[in-house]
Formats: C-alpha cells, sequence, structure tokens
C-alpha cells in the first residue's frame, strides 16, 4: 500500500522552523501584554507625581524611618516637614496628642455610625407597622368576606326550604310545572 504525502520531508522541515518563530514570537508578545500595561502605569504615575507634587526640600534618612516610620520615638522626624507650616505642626505633636485626636475622630466615627444605625432601624419600625397595619386591614376584609359569604349560603339554604315548601304546597292544590314536565321529555 502506498502512503501520499502532500508535503516533502524538506518543506517539512521548513515548516516546523515556522512553527518555532511563531511560537517565539507568540512568547515575546505575550511578555509584552503581561508586563507593558504594569510598567506603563508605574511611568504615568512616576510623571504625574513629578508634575503635580512640588519638590522636597527636606532630608529624611531611610534608616531612622525605618527604626520609626511612625515618628513616635522622638516625637518627630528630623529635618522633614520644617518648611511646610502645618505638616510641621503634624510633626512636632507629642503622642498624646496624637492619640488624642485619633480617639476623637474614632469617637465621631462611632456616633456618626450609632446615629444611622437608629435612623434604620426606625425607618424599620415604620415600615413594620406599616405592613402591620395593611395585614390588619386585609385580615379585617377577608373576615368580612367570610362572614358575608356564610350569610349569603344560609339565605340560600332558606330560599331553596321555602322554595321546595311552596312548590309542594302548589302541587297540593293541582299546580303542574311545565317546566320539570318539559325538561323531562
Amino acid at each position: 500500500m502506498r502512503v501520499w504525502r502532500v508535503h516533502p520531508q524538506e518543506q517539512k522541515l521548513c515548516s516546523q522552523g515556522v512553527l518555532r518563530w511563531v511560537l517565539v514570537w507568540m512568547s515575546v508578545c505575550f511578555l509584552l501584554i503581561t508586563v507593558g500595561p504594569p510598567a506603563r502605569s508605574r511611568l504615568k504615575k512616576s510623571a504625574s507625581t513629578q508634575i503635580s507634587c512640588p519638590p522636597c526640600d527636606c532630608y529624611c534618612p531611610s534608616a531612622e524611618y525605618l527604626l520609626d516610620p511612625l515618628g513616635l520615638v522622638n516625637g518627630s522626624i528630623s529635618d522633614c516637614g520644617k518648611h511646610d507650616p502645618v505638616l510641621n505642626e503634624e510633626m512636632n505633636k507629642d503622642l498624646l496628642t496624637m492619640l488624642s485626636e485619633e480617639l476623637n475622630l474614632q469617637k465621631i466615627v462611632a456616633n456618626e455610625t450609632l446615629e444611622h444605625t437608629k435612623r434604620l432601624i426606625m425607618d424599620a419600625r415604620k415600615t413594620f407597622s406599616h405592613y402591620q397595619r395593611e395585614a390588619e386591614k386585609c385580615n379585617i376584609g377577608v373576615e368580612t368576606c367570610e362572614e358575608a359569604r356564610e350569610r349569603a349560603e344560609a339565605e340560600l339554604i332558606e330560599e331553596r326550604r321555602l322554595t321546595v315548601l311552596w312548590e309542594n304546597r302548589a302541587r297540593e292544590y293541582g299546580w303542574n310545572d311545565g317546566r320539570r314536565t318539559q325538561l323531562r321529555t
């Protein structure tokens, strides 16, 4: 049996080389897609911070900052913020002042959260009472309908009883119901 090949052996080697180049290019493109956007965003951030922030005149040694990142040991970091009055004031605060400010801020947040929760509870109570009143109205309406149905059923039974009584009396006096004879035939 003879096997027919579409491509000769030399062309197969060429297609393997092309396949390798395609895989290499796909790998490079995948690498650029994966690494490119974060690198571009870092470049944009560094460019935007350079444009929007004025140059800092202070020198903060990294060793001192690493030992005390919040500046709580000395109460301040040596050269940082001396030229900016607001930052200078914040940096010169002692530990007790900063902690009391933090506690006051937490009290304010807690009070606001408590007020918000109270408002939500009041709204829930109003909604509950509204639905409770609507349910009571619905129950009263159902009871009224049920009573009316029972009265109508009792009146219908009484009416049928009276009808049978009057028909029997009428038959005793010789009345013949023409409708019944027509229906029976």
